[in-house]
């Protein structure tokens, strides 16, 4: 049979198109071929999970590669070496990861910074190969709150609570205390710090010092020994000899007055340093008084001043100068003031609060010095050969004592060419004596981190309250970040 030219030529146009189909599916095939394990480990919206996917027994890492993640806090860094330290919440373990240009930082909102924003005490959320401990992303975690910069605060930690403003929250064995990167004990929290508070739900997992404390002390005060010192707006003490006063870091007016001398100073206070204030050039005038006129409600209220009962029928002579005033009277609540005297002649009307609460009726009978019991003391056995200090009054040498006086109070602890540490402690009312041994203070450019954490230890009841009492009306409203 003959051939069709016209149907070869169609057989022939055939045979040429299927070979440009062929050529083409080999293309994309090879293409496709160059990487078969691409994207494995990485995880993508439109992917399926890794138990959906075929389970071939071999894995391809790349930079996106991870095969763990959790919530941890940041909890140290070392750039030299390139290695971030997080601590896991469920096992309250540490470990350790290593950094390097793949790894890929983000903020809260999943928008890329860089690792110098994450700061020690940070709550993240981190995915990482763990087979090469090594870092893939790290996020300051969505779950977290922050409250920042809270000066109105109050730390139990008999309760393990943390009340700031209404709310209140969980302290936790993971819980981590912060001042300048350094761990810290909670004890040495003070009253007089402004903090910052992290956590996830109702636990608080950081709580960082933003603005410490310093120590201020007064050198030729000689003649003011018994007299008053106001510092700014923070403290109103009576002066007495070698006392050593922890006082918020900042820059203040001092006012010193004694018998209607004294005068103003101006003093610096930085974090964790001590200050000396040389108050011998200060006037000191012959003694000047004023006589006062007390106006009491109710009339039958009791008035102490300085410590003293005083008749309020009457004018009372007064030197010049800062005075402590207290009233009291049965069914009512309490009223401590000072009062500053510097004229002739004067009035002041003292209204006492009725149906006062158990709480303040059993803080009036404790404020009393003949209710506390001088049979029991409270004992700081270490580090020895420190100069320690109550409330900022000298106490002695440790080991030492001082008499139990239930309720709270700062000890500080002072050593030549060594760091000066603070810690609030609750001191309870249990007919017994107290001890506390306190961890070694930390010399000058020693180097270390650490103030030797946990290493503190009570006998009876260790535990303390931190009232953070700022002037500011601020009650934990801080910025979440």
């Amino acid at each position: 049979m003959g051939v069709n030219v016209k149907d070869k030529r169609r057989e022939s146009k055939k045979y040429k198109i299927r070979t440009v189909f062929l050529g083409a599916a080999l293309i994309l095939s090879l293409t496709a071929c160059e990487n078969p394990f691409a994207g494995i480990g990485e995880s993508r919206p439109d992917e399926p999970s890794s138990e959906e996917r075929a389970d071939t027994g071999f894995i391809v890492t790349g930079p996106n590669s991870y095969d763990s993640a959790d919530t941890s806090i940041l909890v140290g860094r070392d750039d030299e070496k390139g290695t971030a330290t997080f601590l896991n919440l469920e096992l309250g373990r540490n470990y350790t990861l290593s950094i390097d240009g793949t790894t890929r930082f983000y903020d809260k909102y999943r928008e890329s910074i860089s690792f110098d924003q994450v700061e020690i005490g940070d709550i993240v959320d981190v995915t990482f190969l763990k087979s090469k401990k090594h870092l893939t992303t790290l996020q300051l975690s969505p779950d977290a709150w922050v409250y920042e910069d809270v000066e109105k605060y109050e730390i139990n930690t008999v309760r393990g609570e943390v009340s700031i403003g209404s709310e209140v929250y969980k302290l936790t064995s993971n819980t981590q205390y912060l001042s300048e990167n350094r761990s810290m004990d909670s004890m040495e929290l003070n009253a007089a710090d402004v903090l910052s508070f992290q956590g996830i739900d109702s636990q608080i997992l950081t709580v960082r010092v933003e603005k410490g404390h310093g120590y201020l002390r007064l050198t030729n005060d000689e003649n003011f020994v018994g007299g008053w010192i106001e510092i700014g707006q923070t403290q109103i003490r009576r002066i007495t000899q070698d006392m050593l006063l922890p006082v918020p870091e900042g820059s203040y007016q001092v006012n010193i007055s004694n018998k209607g001398g004294g005068g103003i100073k101006n003093v610096t206070i930085n974090r964790n340093e001590e200050t000396t204030l040389d108050i011998g050039d200060l006037e000191i005038p012959e003694p000047q008084y004023g006589m006062v006129l007390f106006s009491l409600d109710p009339a039958s209220a009791e008035l102490y001043i300085d410590g003293e009962k005083t008749d309020p029928s009457g004018p009372v002579e007064l030197l010049y100068g800062i005075h402590q005033l207290i009233a009291r009277a049965e069914g009512y609540q309490s009223v401590t003031q000072y009062i500053r005297v510097a004229q002739e002649s004067g009035g002041i009307n003292v209204v006492l609060d009725a149906n006062a609460s158990e709480d303040d009726k059993e803080s009036s009978a404790t404020s009393s010095a003949d209710t506390v019991s001088e049979h029991y003391r409270v004992y700081v056995n270490a580090p020895e050969g420190a100069e320690v200090y109550l409330d900022g009054n000298y106490v002695g040498i440790a080991p030492c004592s001082f008499r139990k006086a239930p309720g709270a109070h700062v000890v500080t602890l002072r050593k030549n060419y060594c760091e000066t540490r603070s810690y609030t402690v609750q001191i309870d009312d249990e007919e017994k004596d107290l001890s506390y041994s306190f961890a070694d203070l930390v010399p000058y450019n020693s180097g270390s981190t650490t103030s030797g954490n946990g290493s503190s230890t009570t006998s009876g009841n260790g535990s303390s309250t931190v009232s953070g009492n700022g002037s500011s009306t601020t009650s934990g409203n801080g910025s979440t970040r």
